[in-house]
């Protein structure tokens, strides 16, 4: 009997799920907004290869966490990206290299990070992200893109989700004057929105890019508006790095320059994603 209701319970969140995306969907419609890709990851077993590729390596960041593809998967309707403790030699170690990436002889941690780059890009439209996070110390969960043309900062960066050390971001990024990342930046404390209760449920991440500004949502709720005429870089060439194509990452880093000491959080850690979601205007 207790399986029979579980299992009315879990087909009745699931039409009331489904209706909840039919309304949004409509809204966003009246807004102007269609539909113009998504990933609902809904068959099981490894994300679809025509959206996703992986980045290998130790990457950025001072990171611990080797990037594989292993660590990304689809089950039950949502993608979950692990990050594992697991030790293993690391491939590209060198003795005596100064470069952080080569001079460790041991991967401690493992994860994945997926990226639409040379799959697919966008410039302009409202983006979601339903998905729960983490909070243990040590985890660095984010959604974010990069533009296409320019090497970073100057390609731009926007940051529609990201989560260290107790708090929630909401950044966006261009060159500053001195050849730096000049940020756009809000902080918000988990333990203000709910804490560990808040991290125990969905929630949806949104930005909203136009042609005249960038906007970061928490849950419909404001987190930073940025004008676009304030984000060109400032570097003399006019170039204004969010007015080209973006690709997206989602990803689960480990420790590194931002993501504190994980030693004593309790592996594996899970970001799961219920859907991503790009809805665009006929014409911006």
């Amino acid at each position: 009997m207790k399986y029979f209701f579980a299992l009315v319970i879990t087909f009745l969140s699931y039409f009331v799920a489904q209706a909840q995306d039919i309304a949004v969907q409509k809204k966003w419609l009246k807004e102007g907004y269609k539909l113009a890709w998504s990933d609902e990851f809904d068959k099981d077993g490894t994300p679809n290869p025509a959206n996703w590729s992986y980045e290998n390596g130790f990457v950025r960041n001072h990171e611990l966490q080797w990037y594989q593809p292993d660590n990304a998967f689809c089950k039950n309707g949502n993608l979950i990206i692990e990050a594992r403790r697991e030790q293993k030699p690391n491939p590209n170690y060198v003795e005596g290299s100064n470069d952080w990436r080569k001079k460790q002889p041991m991967i401690d941690f493992s994860s994945s990070c997926m990226i639409t780059a040379g799959k697919k890009t966008w410039q302009y439209g409202r983006f979601e992200l339903r998905a729960k996070i983490d909070i243990s110390q040590g985890i660095w969960p984010a959604w974010w893109t990069l533009g296409v043309d320019k090497n970073w900062p100057a390609n731009g960066e926007i940051d529609m989700m990201e989560f260290y050390r107790g708090k929630v971001l909401a950044n966006i990024a261009c060159l500053s004057a001195n050849k730096q990342a000049e940020w756009h930046s809000n902080t918000f404390s988990v333990d203000s929105l709910g804490g560990a209760n808040w991290a125990a449920q969905f929630h949806v991440w949104r930005m909203d890019w136009e042609k005249d500004f960038i906007a970061l949502y928490l849950d419909d709720q404001l987190l930073n508006k940025v004008p676009m005429n304030v984000l060109v870089n400032k570097d003399g060439s006019g170039f204004n790095p969010f007015q080209q194509p973006h690709y997206m990452l989602l990803n689960v880093a480990v420790g590194g320059d931002n993501g504190g000491n994980p030693y004593k959080s309790t592996f594996p850690s899970r970001m799961e994603v219920d859907y991503v979601r790009v809805y665009q205007k006929e014409k911006n």
